[in-house]
């Protein structure tokens, strides 16, 4: 049980630096709640270089991150350039790798005018 308590001491100390993290580069947190006033999610929300980078922690094991286009509902994009869908160490993990100024996998084409 000493055990058990311990790791769970490491996994919130890791989420707690994870999401102060998150803080430092700008994210911003909200914790909407339902009709009785329970939290139904924590969302972070953080808006730079055109895109707009979201995470949603539903649970400490279901938490989803994406990075989106500017003009996309935050919270049901139908277009990401990014995702991830997991644990939340795992998944903030993921988001506080992604590089800020380019999506790893999002190819970009120059604009052409047409002749």
């Amino acid at each position: 049980m000493a055990a058990s308590a311990a790791s769970s001491a490491r996994a919130a100390t890791s989420t707690d630096a994870q999401l102060r993290a998150l803080v430092a580069r700008g994210f911003r947190f909200v914790d909407p709640r339902d009709e009785n006033g329970d939290i139904v999610a924590v969302v972070g929300v953080r808006a730079h270089h055109n895109v707009v980078d979201v995470v949603q922690l539903h649970g400490e094991d279901e938490v989803v991150a994406a990075r989106v286009p500017p003009d996309q509902d935050i919270l049901a994009p139908s277009r990401v350039f990014w995702r991830e869908v997991g644990p939340v160490d795992a998944v903030l993990g993921a988001m506080l790798a992604l590089p800020d100024d380019r999506t790893p996998g999002l190819v970009l084409t120059p604009n052409r005018a047409s002749a």
